[in-house]
């Protein structure tokens, strides 16, 4: 899927349309509507609700509908192609890229997809089939199948004249892949030094035979760590025979990137990264509701343990006021450290070799702000209570949680990934029943054995 990301273009695009919209003058949003890109048409369609998204979609041209269908998110994709016909669909995805055939034909009706299939070329069917065979976050699954190959035994200047007999080269353009007779992967040679040698060197002088290809049964994050990296615009795609099947080129590794920042985004908050902004109230309420839930049990969890503590709060009232302090400061600890770790593990930055490494600079790092601002919370709740016993509570309740806060926030991702548990998904919610039971319990334990015992 291609997204847009809004820049000073689109975002005037994007008002020039909402104006006209909001105006009714149809004839100006249909002229602007099929003068920008398909990708600054999905975008513009998913912040629109579901009438005037349907009024909007029914003006874009024909040959521009399957390129801003690639580039929808797949609930508002499916909801627009409920409301086409047969002949539509197909008149619309016919001619698309076979990578982007690949990303859309799943979700068309098979009726639809039965039709584009039976009307490609042998060939390009059989490639299309070899994209579909691989998972759609894979190397395989994210790979254009046509690519084109050199030979090491022929010249620079063969090479030229072959491009210039083909006349249209695939964009962009990348580097070059050096392929055997069998069509095995053997290098690769940057289009820079092919324009600039000398017309007779054989390819096999200036290939480079270091560089790797990428398997294409590899994970589409690792592929985006490889093209950061190693600063690759185009990258090779090799079966388990070593066999050139494909190529990745930077435009589709931006996608994958740009998807993978909204899905943590959107998993933190328990929500589908793929959701309509624009989905029914009731469907939208079911998905919310889920994780409302399970944020309830973890709450009650922590009220529970404050339980036990019902008497001391009854005669300290000063406790109960001050309590929420001492869970929140380790709630963010928490979430500063939590957050650092499922960046460094979404990047392969943590592993299990620097684990112990990290639990003892976060384990320092939690000593030191514990003692800074146990000092400081002191002081206030001194000049506020006038109570230094009070004082001492919260500052010994505050050091505890803020140290088992920076010391849960590596804990609690390890511990999940090893249970194959997204930690973008459920770390929030563990982290933040574990500052508020480990603040709640210390500051009402010590508040009991200092200001009762």
């Amino acid at each position: 899927m291609v997204e847009s990301v809004p820049n000073e273009a689109t975002e005037k695009d994007i008002s020039a349309l909402n104006t006209a919209l909001e105006e009714e003058r149809m004839g100006e949003v249909t002229r602007i509507i099929n003068g920008i890109p398909g990708a600054e048409v999905a975008l513009f369609l998913e912040s629109l609700p579901g009438e005037k998204r349907n009024a909007v979609w029914d003006l874009v041209d024909d040959a521009s509908q399957g390129d801003v269908l690639v580039s929808l998110h797949d609930e508002v994709r499916d909801n627009l192609i409920e409301g086409m016909d047969t002949e539509q669909l197909v008149e619309a995805t016919r001619d698309l890229d076979l990578d982007d055939m690949a990303d859309i034909i799943v979700d068309l009706p098979e009726e639809v997809s039965n039709q584009l299939i039976l009307s490609m070329d042998k060939a390009s069917r059989e490639l299309l089939d070899q994209v579909l065979s691989y998972p759609e976050d894979s190397a395989g699954g994210l790979m254009n199948p046509e690519v084109v190959t050199v030979r090491s035994d022929v010249s620079v200047e063969v090479v030229k004249r072959y491009f210039q007999f083909r006349g249209v080269l695939p964009t962009p353009v990348g580097d070059l892949f050096v392929v055997g007779r069998k069509g095995h992967y053997k290098g690769r040679v940057p289009i820079a030094t092919l324009l600039t040698c000398d017309p007779k060197t054989p390819i096999k002088d200036i290939m480079d035979e270091d560089a790797l290809a990428i398997p294409a049964k590899t994970p589409a994050s690792e592929v985006a760590q490889d093209f950061e990296h190693n600063d690759w615009i185009s990258a090779p795609v090799v079966d388990d025979k070593n066999k050139l099947i494909g190529r990745i080129t930077i435009d589709d590794v931006v996608d994958v990137i740009r998807e993978e920042a909204e899905r943590s985004v959107m998993r933190m908050a328990g929500l589908n990264e793929e959701g309509d902004m624009f989905a029914p109230i009731l469907t939208s309420s079911k998905r919310r509701a889920i994780w409302l839930g399970i944020n309830l049990l973890t709450v009650l969890m922590a009220a529970f343990a404050i339980g036990f503590f019902e008497e001391t709060l009854q005669k300290v009232t000063a406790l109960a006021i001050l309590m929420p302090v001492v869970a929140s400061m380790g709630g963010i600890a928490g979430s500063q450290t939590l957050t650092l770790m499922i960046r460094g593990m979404a990047t392969g930055q943590v592993g299990s070799g620097n684990i112990k490494d990290l639990l003892g600079r976060e384990f320092m790092i939690g000593v030191i702000n514990s003692i800074l601002w146990a000092v400081v919370l002191a002081s206030l709740t001194a000049f506020w209570f006038k109570n230094w016993d009070i004082s001492v509570v919260i500052a010994m309740a505050l050091a505890v949680n803020l140290v088992a806060g920076a010391l849960a926030g590596v804990v609690i991702p390890v511990m999940l990934r090893r249970m194959s548990i997204d930690p973008a998904i459920a770390g929030g919610v563990v982290l933040t029943t574990v500052t508020d039971i480990v603040g709640y319990v210390s500051f009402l334990a010590f508040g009991t054995w200092l200001l009762l015992g």
